[in-house]
Order: structure tokens, then C-alpha cells, then sequence
């Protein structure tokens, strides 16, 4: 039995080797002294009797032994060696009694190298056994800037407080996103139970990961299992039975196929055009009904956003009165969601609109489980494959906004208001400061928040003393204010100078043509799929700036000019030479930013005074949205 098994064995070891040998990679087991940066540029330390995961074991500590093996830990010697033989010797002990004996063995870089212990490793391997205990010295290199350097430090950090050694990933950030993915603090140390229950259920998912094709990816099981969680949620996980994970992972395949794209996202900048020429806008007589839920995480008449996407409900009402109807749900929660999503299912509706970042999650794993409707969240830089997401390019009109405010401002002080620094939101300070001081060089925005925790905005611009105030960018009609969009204050008084205008009507209408004239489905044909999200500006006619009548008339004209370029394509407010507060963020004349670039932003323009701060500095109700689209995340959010 022995002799067959080692023969089985050697069967595989000389399969694996010929087909490294084919592929121009070296045939046998990896040698850690071949490998390992020079003397005195690195630390050892040991970490004692630990589990050794025996997928992480690819290699010898010396050249001595690695010929014998390929570099899958089979061996290649021949069957009448002594080597053979010994190795014999050791599958029975396995069978008859199980290897005990712990083996000794380098970590560096997550990887261990045997320094004691090869042909028992290689009788595991071929048995499939998980792991083996070992005696381990870690070897630590010095810190640089790379990747995997950068990665292997967090993974450091993390195994100190959860000892968990059987997961990686290929992101940074990822270690503390999974720390605080299970429901611990950043620095929270793992219990016993803890690793026992995370074990189970990392285990467990593998199994279908792998089972369903997850080797053939080129991201590996911690990067699909930490984007499984944060979606489903780490307990709802482990309450569910192995036939129920298993339907889950076969769902959600698409969500790790987009993790191995180096950029997820494929921004659409304008809307799809539609091919049929002559009736190009008839509506097909074939098209079905459209039944299009609307949820809002307010009313109409408590929130502006709300108000504003309820303007573009019934704007689509009026525009396709035979061909969609519509139906809101007002005050969604995290909380209640789940049960307005399938009340929305429940009641014919096809199309159903999220309208806030909050509820992404929801919102895919409503898509997942009912692949036949249409679910789109109104969110930026969201990597999902199961819906679509849709925002606005407002700095463009911010941008307008701020060449108004430096043209009107008397003091050359400005103040810019924003909510939460979140994507798309620095983009738009930023083009207010860049707009303003083309205008007028010596412009200043002071930039303040109105999320932060015990700061009275009132007070703060009033002490600031702006010559024009950039506020939020529009109101209900209850509120009957005029502190919005850009004003300047008359002694106490409010005088309304400009507003930008999200035309939701006109972004909602061009969506809901691509689904009746079919070219929503073009979006699917790419032969890389990724993240699909609609990010459309003043081009498409769902941005704009409405100016007062307190605007002179040269200071409209130039207005007129500046988005007549920018609609046109033949300017951007991010072209050129680009300084930030900390020096130089584009020095190439001739270039603009990329809409990549732009979401990410993640700095602030040089005259702008003021800083974008944390989760941590913002009030209770900010943390929802900052957890999902924050651009400066404390360490561990996902």
C-alpha cells in the first residue's frame, strides 16, 4: 500500500515538475537562502510550537533536499531509493498512527520554508492533511514602501491580535477591514472562541469557494471571503446551514470575479446612445411597463436630497405617463431596508432606486436574490456587479460657482460648507477653490463642515467674516430660507447670488430610455466585466447653475462661456498644472485628470483653508455613510 501510494505520488511530483519545466519556472521546491535580502536586513524571531497551514509551506530553508521534490512537495526520487523508502515508512506511520513529530520551519513573508521535517510534509501533502504543528522562526524583513512589504506588516499587526496565520489577501487595508468585518475593535485581541469560530466559518466557505472554481481566480480566498462578509455580514454567515452558504457563494460569483480587476469601476460619462436613428425618441410600442420604486432615506419635506430626487420621480411620471409608473417609500433605515426592498418586489416593481450610499449593501444582496430586477443605488466609486450605480459630475457646476464667488467676493474670503467628506464631495470643494481663484488669485476658501461634532456652523462664518458663502445646494419649500447655494450676507440677511441644480427629471428620464430602447444591455457586453456606474454632468444636461438677478451681466457671460467649454469637452476644471496644500499634485501642462483620479481625490486645493476629517470627528448619523463612501476612513472601516 506504501509502495503505491509513493508511486501515485511520484506520479504527480514528475507531472508538476515537467510542467514548470514547460512553462520556463523552476521545477523543485523554493530555497528560503536563495531568497532571503542581505544579512543584517533582517530580524528573527521565534514563534514557537504554532499550526502551520500546509498550503503555505512551499519550500526548504537549504538547496540540501529540494531536488527530491517538485515543487509541489511530491516526490520525483525513484521508487527503489532509500529516499523512497523512508518516505514508505512514514505514509504507513501516518495511516496506522498519524505524524505527531512537530516539524521545525522559517516564516518569511507568510510563506514557510522546512528546515526539519521535508518528507513528512510531503506525506501530508499527498494525504490532503490542513495542517501541521511546528516549531517556527519568523523572519522579518525591514520596512519599505512596497506593496507586499506594506502588506506583510499589517498582517503582522493582525496576527498579533487574532493569530491567525491561514488567510491573505492582495489589498491593502484588508487585515483591519476583516478585524473589524467580525466585530472587533482595532485593537481588540481574539479570544479562543473567537479563533475557533473564525476558523469554522473561513473553513467553511472556502470549501465552496474552491468547490465552485475559486482557484482558477487570481485573488485568493481571504480577498472572496472578506468581500462575502462585508456584505452578508460576518454572523449572519455563520448562522447559515452548509446547503444555504452554498447557494449563497454560487449567487455572489460575480462579486469575486470583480475583485480581480486592478480597477473595478467603469465609469460611463454620458449617457448610451441610442441606435435606432430615425425613431431615436419614439418609444419601442413593444416595451413593457415599467413599475419604478423610489427609496428615500427621508421625506420630501425634511430633506433637500430627498425633495430633489422626488422632483426627477415625478418629472419621470410626466415625461412617460402611458409607458412607467411610480411608487416612494420614505424613511428607510439600515435597519428596515431589507423589508422596504421586498415590499418594492412584492409590488411589481422591475426598476427600484436606492437614493443614498447607505443602502449599497441591501441593495445587492436584493439583487443577488431577484436577478430579474433592475436595482440602482445613487452612489459614486461602488464596486458591485449585481446593480448599477448612478451620481452627478457637480463639480462642474461648482466650479461655475466658485469663478461667481471669486468674482463677487469683496474681502477675497470665501466659505465653502460641505456635509461629509465622502466621494465625489472633495472633487467639488476642490473645483469651488480652483474656480474661484482663476477669478480671483488671492481668493481664500474656509472650509467647514456641518457633520463635525460640537461645531456651530453659524458662528464659525460669521467669525470668519466671507465676503460669499458657498451653503448646501438647495432647500424645501418649508424651510422658505435663502441659505443656499451662493450668498452673501446683507447685515443679517441672506442675498441668493447662484444655485446648482441636480436635475434628477432629466438624469432619470435618459436612464430609463437606455432600458427602453435597449442599450442598457450594451453595458453587459464588455469583455471585461466590471462595476458599471453612471456618472454623467452638464453634457447630458443633469447639472446646471441658475444665477440671480444680482449677477452682473459680464460675470454671467463669462459663466455661459466657462460651461459652454465644459460641456463641449473642451475643458476640465482639473486641466493642468494642479497644486494641492502640500505642493504639486499635477505638473504637466497639457494634462487633465483622469474621472478616476477625480473621484479618488483625496486632497485639498492650496487655497483652501481647512482639512477633511476622520469618522471619528463626525456626528452619530455621519458614520453610516462615511462607513460606506468615506474618502478618509479610520483604520479597519471597510
Amino acid at each position: 500500500m506504501a509502495m503505491e501510494d509513493y508511486l501515485k505520488a511520484q506520479k504527480a511530483g514528475k507531472k508538476e515538475y515537467q510542467s514548470r519545466m514547460l512553462r520556463g519556472l523552476q521545477p523543485t521546491l523554493e530555497v528560503l537562502d536563495d531568497i532571503l535580502p542581505a544579512r543584517g536586513s533582517y530580524s528573527e524571531v521565534s514563534l514557537g510550537l504554532v499550526q502551520i497551514p500546509m498550503d503555505q509551506i512551499v519550500g526548504t530553508k537549504t538547496g540540501g533536499r529540494s531536488s527530491a521534490f517538485a515543487s509541489n512537495f511530491m516526490p520525483i526520487l525513484k521508487e527503489n531509493s532509500e529516499f523512497a523508502q523512508k518516505w514508505e515508512q512514514l505514509s504507513n506511520s501516518h495511516l496506522e498512527e498519524g505524524i505527531r513529530d512537530p516539524i521545525k520551519a522559517y516564516e518569511y513573508m507568510n510563506k514557510f520554508y522546512v528546515m526539519e521535517g521535508n518528507k513528512r510534509v510531503s506525506v501530508m501533502k499527498y494525504f490532503d492533511v490542513v495542517s501541521v504543528p511546528g516549531e517556527v522562526i519568523r523572519i522579518i524583513p525591514k520596512r519599505t514602501k512596497e506593496k507586499e512589504n506594506i502588506l506583510y506588516y499589517e498582517f503582522l499587526d493582525f496576527y498579533e491580535l487574532s493569530k491567525v496565520n491561514y488567510i491573505w489577501f492582495t489589498k491593502l487595508g484588508s487585515f483591519m477591514k476583516l478585524q473589524t468585518a467580525i466585530g472587533k475593535k482595532p485593537n481588540e485581541v481574539w479570544t479562543r472562541e473567537d479563533q475557533l469560530t473564525f476558523s469554522s466559518s473561513y473553513a467553511r466557505f472556502t470549501a465552496e469557494y474552491e468547490q465552485d472554481g475559486g482557484k482558477k481566480l487570481s485573488i485568493t480566498p481571504g480577498d472572496a471571503f472578506l468581500a462575502f462578509i462585508a456584505l452578508y455580514g460576518y454572523h449572519t454567515i455563520n448562522q447559515k446551514t452548509t446547503s444555504e452558504l452554498k447557494v449563497l457563494v454560487a449567487k455572489s460569483w460575480e462579486e469575486f470575479h470583480l475583485l480581480e480587476e486592478e480597477d473595478e469601476i467603469e465609469l460611463k460619462m454620458a449617457p448610451n446612445l441610442e441606435k435606432k436613428s430615425v425613431l431615436s425618441r419614439l418609444i419601442p410600442t413593444s416595451t413593457p411597463k415599467l413599475k419604478i420604486a423610489f427609496i428615500y432615506a427621508k421625506t420630501p419635506s425634511s430633506s433637500a436630497w430627498t425633495y430633489s430626487h422626488e422632483l426627477g420621480r415625478l418629472y419621470l411620471e410626466q415625461t412617460f405617463p402611458e409607458e412607467v409608473s411610480t411608487i416612494s417609500y420614505d424613511n428607510a433605515t439600515l435597519e428596515n431596508i431589507d423589508l422596504y426592498l421586498q415590499t418594492a418586489i412584492k409590488a411589481g416593481c422591475n426598476i427600484i432606486l436606492t437614493t443614498t450610499p447607505m443602502f449599497v449593501k441591501a441593495s445587492v444582496k436584493a439583487a443577488i436574490a431577484n436577478p430579474e430586477i433592475r436595482i440602482l443605488n445613487c452612489s459614486l466609486n461602488t464596486s458591485h456587479r449585481y446593480i448599477r450605480t448612478y451620481y452627478a459630475r457637480m463639480h462642474e457646476a461648482k466650479f461655475l460657482m466658485g469663478a461667481i464667488a471669486g468674482a463677487m467676493a469683496e474681502n477675497d474670503k470665501l466659505v465653502y460648507v460641505e456635509d461629509y467628506p465622502i466621494y465625489g464631495s472633495i472633487a467639488n470643494i476642490n473645483a469651488f477653490a480652483i474656480g474661484a481663484k482663476m477669478i480671483n488669485p488671492r481668493a481664500k476658501v474656509y472650509l467647514e463642515w456641518s457633520s463635525m461634532k460640537d461645531v456651530d456652523i453659524s458662528e464659525r462664518i460669521q467669525s470668519i467674516g466671507a465676503s460669499c458663502i458657498s451653503g448646501k445646494d438647495m432647500v424645501i419649500p418649508e424651510e422658505a430660507t435663502r441659505f443656499f447655494g451662493i450668498y452673501r450676507m446683507d447685515k443679517e440677511y441672506p442675498i441668493s447670488l447662484a444655485m446648482p441644480l441636480w436635475h434628477w427629471g432629466k438624469f432619470y428620464e435618459q436612464l430609463i430610455r437606455t432600458i427602453m430602447n435597449g442599450t442598457w444591455k450594451d453595458d453587459d457586453k464588455a469583455p471585461v466585466k466590471k462595476a458599471i456606474n453612471y456618472w454623467w454632468g452638464m453634457s447630458a444636461g443633469v447639472i446646471d447653475v441658475i444665477c440671480s438677478q444680482k449677477i452682473p451681466n459680464e460675470t454671467k457671460r463669462l459663466v455661459e462661456l466657462l460651461k459652454y467649454t465644459i460641456t463641449s469637452g473642451q475643458f476640465s476644471p482639473f486641466s493642468g498644472r494642479l497644486y494641492s496644500q502640500e505642493g504639486v499634485v499635477q505638473s504637466d501642462p497639457n494634462r487633465s485628470l483622469t474621472p478616476e483620479e477625480i473621484v479618488k481625490m483625496d486632497w485639498l486645493a492650496e487655497n483652501v483653508i481647512g482639512s477633511i476629517p476622520g469618522t471619528a470627528q463626525l456626528q452619530e448619523q455621519a458614520k453610516a455613510v462615511m462607513l460606506q463612501q468615506g474618502v478618509k476612513k479610520e483604520k479597519g472601516q471597510i
